[in-house]
Order: structure tokens, then sequence, then C-alpha cells
């Protein structure tokens, strides 16, 4: 069994966040290429993206800390702290409104 503390991580990942010159810092806490499940602790700072990409799987992002808006097409949704948001199957971005993290889990399709 491995343990892992999200808070320690999204405390971690949001300064590491806010020096890089990307804005965001990312951490796989379960899963991989191997794995048919993948959670992954992303972190980003007020102002900065995940530029639009294709959805990899079934996916879901719980939103940890800050607010985000996630965009496909011209629909948007927005999370808060303990949101859980389906991510849909097209092009997709997210945006950070604040600093923000959250941890995305998807299911990989082979």
């Amino acid at each position: 069994m491995q343990k892992e503390s999200l808070t320690a991580l999204v405390r971690h990942h949001l300064a590491a966040a806010g020096e890089a010159s990307s804005g965001r810092s990312a951490h796989t806490i379960y899963g991989g290429h191997e794995h048919s499940l993948r959670q992954t602790l992303i972190a980003l700072r007020a102002g900065s993206r995940l530029d639009e990409h294709e959805n990899p799987g079934e996916a879901t992002l719980q939103v940890l800390h800050g607010r985000v808006t996630l965009r496909a097409g011209t629909d948007e949704w927005n999370g808060s702290p303990g949101d859980l948001l389906t991510i849909p199957d097209s092009r997709h971005a997210l945006d950070a409104v604040e600093d923000s993290a959250v941890l995305l889990t998807v299911a990989v399709r082979s």
C-alpha cells in the first residue's frame, strides 16, 4: 500500500507552479503508461492554463484548491474546492482563475 498526502502535494506543487515559467507543476500520484487508471495532481498559477488538448479516456477533475474553468468549444464549467467535473469526450482546456490545484483521474484508453 502507498499513502500520499494530497494536502502536502498541493502545497508543494502550488509553490513550484508559482516559480515555474509555465505557471504549472504536476505529479502523477498513481498509474502511468502501464496502468489503465492514472491520477495526477496538477497545480496552476492564477492566469495560467492547460491549452486545448484531446481527452485521453474517461476522465474527471476534482478541484482541491482555488478556482478553475474547464472549456470545451463554447461550453464552460466553473469549479471550486470540492467540485468534481466530468471532462467531456472532446478537445478541452483548463484555466486557473486563482492559484489552483486539481486531481485529474483518467481511465486510459487502450
